[in-house]
């Protein structure tokens, strides 16, 4: 796909949000220290994060249907530095958790808003491609602004790195308001037929694969730092090239994902999830050893991500009347996942099971993904055609 302006803005957009949704990430044993509290204590502030994506991307994206499309992801990202700024300033475990809700609440809207209007910019067999292109912000995040973060907290603080994605934001503003051209908001529409196309089998059916997607990679990347601290040995160096690493594989995977889904959006998806299945077993098995780990982590980061693009376009498609709002549901969904993930880790490791039995509980996630989406397809529920 050629350079496109309007595109790389949403890139920018989904770049700030995707280092504020992962950082924590790698800082939860700093942030759990600083804090005093626990690790799942700290892993809180990912599901809180998540559950305030999960409730705002369906009630922001109602409320603003009728806002010009430019105007309304600018105000997101403003809503998204407003957040930031609140962390960065945070004196407790709670003004922090507070901060973190208000932060989510652009996240849903602009992911859900920006596929719509990215995929409205090419030609239709180029649409998985463009929603890949936007999101390449987010793995292009985990490649450079998770490990940077992680770096930074471990050296000045994690209040720091709140206050550069804070300076992330301001960027993000500018480089969709100045690039992305005037997109006018739809006719307005029936709020309740909207949200019945919701309650359709298909974009129902698509929706539950996102939540059993996401959580299967959340349940483990939550407890990324502890894990290779604990059972690797790993110094702060070695996690933030872990990092690095597994955000090449997002990367790569996300690529993989928008140009396999514009042939079969469900063969993608089958492939990827019977993949990541195969690699967070082996990873339960590798955590000890270090050179192992990291071939395992880079093939778990594509595999996550590969399913990304597939994911969006399958709502996207199968609730066609109300394509902003389902889109804007999708990545509720997928938070809703990262919640469940966060959980049901911190719950593995609460209960004395060991990081081992963690990965363990990711591959029975994504295999439950897998099973679910055998289950649609045998019955005649695919969202897409193959």
């Amino acid at each position: 796909m050629t350079l496109n302006l309007p595109l790389l803005a949403l890139a920018i957009g989904a770049f700030g949000i995707g280092v504020t949704e992962f950082a924590p990430m790698g800082l939860l044993p700093v942030i759990a220290g600083d804090l005093g509290v626990s690790i799942p204590t700290a892993g809180m502030l990912i599901t809180a994060y998540a559950v305030g994506v999960m409730l705002g991307a369906p009630l922001v994206t109602l409320t603003t249907a009728r806002v010009p499309r430019r105007t309304l992801l600018v105000a997101l990202m403003a809503v998204f530095t407003l957040g930031n700024l609140l962390a960065a300033v945070s004196t407790g475990y709670g003004m922090l958790l507070a901060a973190r809700l208000v932060t989510s609440l652009n996240h849903g809207a602009f992911f859900g808003v920006g596929s719509v209007v990215a995929a409205g910019l090419v030609p239709a067999d180029r649409r998985a491609g463009a929603v890949a292109a936007m999101f390449m912000g987010l793995t292009v995040a985990t490649v450079l602004g998770v490990p940077l973060a992680t770096w930074a907290g471990d050296q000045l603080g994690w209040r720091a790195t709140f206050w550069a994605i804070a300076g992330l934001g301001v960027v993000a503003m500018a480089a969709l308001r100045l690039t992305l051209p005037a997109v006018a908001a739809g006719a307005g529409g029936d709020m309740l037929a909207e949200l019945r196309m919701l309650g359709r089998g298909p974009v129902l059916a698509a929706l539950t694969l996102t939540v059993l997607g996401a959580s299967a990679m959340f349940t483990v990347f939550t407890y990324i730092a502890p894990i290779l601290q604990e059972q690797t040995g790993a110094s702060i160096g070695f996690v933030t090239a872990m990092l690095v690493l597994y955000g090449v594989g997002l990367t790569l995977g996300n690529w993989l994902g928008g140009r396999f889904a514009d042939r079969s959006v469900d063969r993608t998806l089958a492939v990827t999830l019977a993949a990541l299945v195969v690699v967070l077993l082996l990873f339960a098995v590798a955590m000890p050893f270090a050179l192992p780990s990291a071939v395992l982590i880079f093939l778990w980061g594509v595999a996550s991500f590969a399913i990304v693009p597939p994911l969006q376009m399958r709502v996207m498609t199968a609730a066609a009347g109300a394509p902003n709002l389902a889109s804007a549901v999708n990545i509720g969904a997928f938070n809703l996942g990262n919640a469940i993930g966060a959980v049901l880790g911190g719950a593995v490791i609460g209960g004395g099971l060991g990081y081992p039995a963690v990965a363990l509980a990711g591959a029975a996630a994504a295999a439950s993904g897998l099973g679910f989406m055998l289950l649609v397809a045998r019955r005649g529920g695919t969202a897409m055609p193959a």
